[in-house]
């Protein structure tokens, strides 16, 4: 059972890796028909703009709510590796409950905005606006839950950051 878990922890991590890079990958050839579109053919069409836009959105917002680990959030390292440990605890605890209250104020009138903008369309494809932000909802409900969980950590002491020497070379620098 715990090796099931294991996998399907490893398989579900890999699922939510690739989501941003598929979406990478249709921007770019969205990107590649209207460079043809315009300058090869003179024919400028919409759409890609479309779905260049609607790929950036959700790259960014599914990137950071559901692919990014907590090592790769960028930090005020002049200050923060600066340090004692119990000192980074509070400041853990400190904007892990900023974050989690700004967000959870915000959940319910994002959730408004989301709901009401399924009156409209995008010009070009037709997909309802409220498909386009729901990207938003899932980012505030992931980050809620990201930061709860660094929050109940670190008021129990428990680290769950890697420390990671800023100067040292990873496999991860090559592959990015």
């Amino acid at each position: 059972m715990q090796i099931m878990s294991h996998r399907l922890r490893r398989v579900a991590r890999h699922a939510a890796d690739a989501v941003p890079a598929l979406l990478l990958t249709a921007m770019f050839l969205a990107f590649i028909v209207q460079v043809f579109m315009r300058y090869v053919l003179n024919q400028p069409v919409g759409w890609t703009v479309e779905i260049c836009v609607m790929a950036w959105i959700w790259i960014i917002l599914w990137g950071q709510s559901v692919s990014a680990r907590e090592t790769d959030e960028i930090r005020f390292d002049i200050v923060y590796a600066g340090v004692r440990l119990q000192t980074k605890r509070v400041f853990r605890i400190l904007f892990s409950a900023c974050l989690v209250a700004i967000y959870a104020i915000a959940l319910p009138a994002t959730w408004d905005y989301v709901s009401f903008m399924r009156i409209e369309k995008t010009s070009y494809l037709d997909i309802r606006y409220n498909w386009v932000f729901s990207i938003f909802v899932v980012f505030l409900i992931a980050s809620i839950l990201r930061y709860g969980w660094i929050f109940w950590t670190a008021l129990r002491g428990i680290d769950t950051t890697e420390e990671v020497d800023p100067l040292a070379v990873s496999r991860k620098d090559f592959s990015e």
